[in-house]
């Protein structure tokens, strides 16, 4: 899986409450989750963001409480993959769980300037950047979590398993 998109960066600790404010869970529409996403830290974000842009973030993104809101607001949005120094481990589950994209590599992150225009190849973990032609490496994604990540999630991922009789 390759994508190409421009950047949108935040900084450290970017908690789920921020990533989808509280007063928005009594939903779990994701085009309405989606009118929501980061306003508490970037009003204009949801008006911005394109469909295959990029979040790139420091350290703890994804922190706070374990709601599958966060990821599912990041997707809905549009955004095609997040590159950040480290994810909760919570919100790393959750983001495979429902089929986005992430990757830790803190030297990316550490160069990577918003509006910057990023190319990320998940079975190689390469994250190059297109506007200083700069070139990093994360950890690929292991082959199971591709085929995840590929079929929109652990959900889509069972169905399928379950129709070709693959489950017991």
């Amino acid at each position: 899986m390759k994508f190409i998109g421009r950047v949108h960066k935040f900084g450290v600790n970017v908690d789920t409450d921020v990533i989808i404010p509280a007063r928005y869970l009594n939903t779990s529409d994701p085009g309405e989750l989606a009118k929501h996403c980061m306003e508490d830290i970037d009003k204009d974000f949801a008006g911005r963001v394109e469909k295959g842009d990029i979040i790139v973030a420091g350290t703890n993104f994804g922190c706070g409480s374990s709601r599958e809101h966060a990821p599912l607001a990041i997707k809905a949005a549009g955004v095609s993959c997040v590159v950040a120094a480290t994810f909760a481990r919570i919100f790393f589950r959750n983001a495979i769980n429902i089929g986005l994209p992430i990757l830790e590599c803190p030297e990316a992150v550490a160069e990577i300037e918003a509006g910057d225009e990023l190319e990320i190849d998940l079975a190689s973990g390469s994250v190059r950047n297109m506007t200083t032609r700069k070139d990093f490496h994360a950890k690929p994604y292991p082959e199971f979590m591709m085929e995840l990540v590929s079929v929109g999630g652990l959900i889509e991922h069972t169905k399928r398993k379950i129709e070709k009789g693959a489950c017991e």
